[in-house]
């Protein structure tokens, strides 16, 4: 039990402060209404889930560590929609769409093509 804990801890811990780079980088570049960071872990995060799901890697330990752990705290739902209502509340809809759609479609597809590649390895 402890040492599934720890394996997330760890992935978390990494997962996170790549999130912070990744994000605070991606804002610095592109200055634009739209949350390009977020918007990149995210996508980032679904390939990669998708890629070790389909390698069908299926040691325990590495799913907890990389997928519970690094990629739950590389990507962020939370973040995704409050960035939402704050587009929605500043009018900005074309933006709101946009990253709606590149989220959820991107998103989906980015998992696909994860998990056929890692099917392919």
């Amino acid at each position: 039990m402890w040492g599934n804990v720890a394996l997330v801890a760890a992935g978390g811990f990494c997962g996170a402060i790549a999130r912070y780079y990744i994000s605070k980088k991606m804002g610095e570049r592109f200055q634009s209404s739209v949350p390009y960071g977020t918007l990149t872990v995210n996508l980032t995060g679904c390939f990669l889930l998708g890629l070790l799901i389909g390698g069908d890697w299926g040691k325990p330990d590495l799913l907890l560590l990389a997928g519970t752990g690094f990629m739950g705290a590389l990507t962020t739902f939370s973040t995704l929609q409050l960035e939402l209502v704050g587009l929605a509340r500043k009018s900005r809809y074309r933006a709101l769409i946009g990253y709606i759609t590149a989220s959820y479609v991107l998103g989906i597809g980015l998992s696909y093509i994860g998990y056929c590649v890692g099917r392919a390895i």
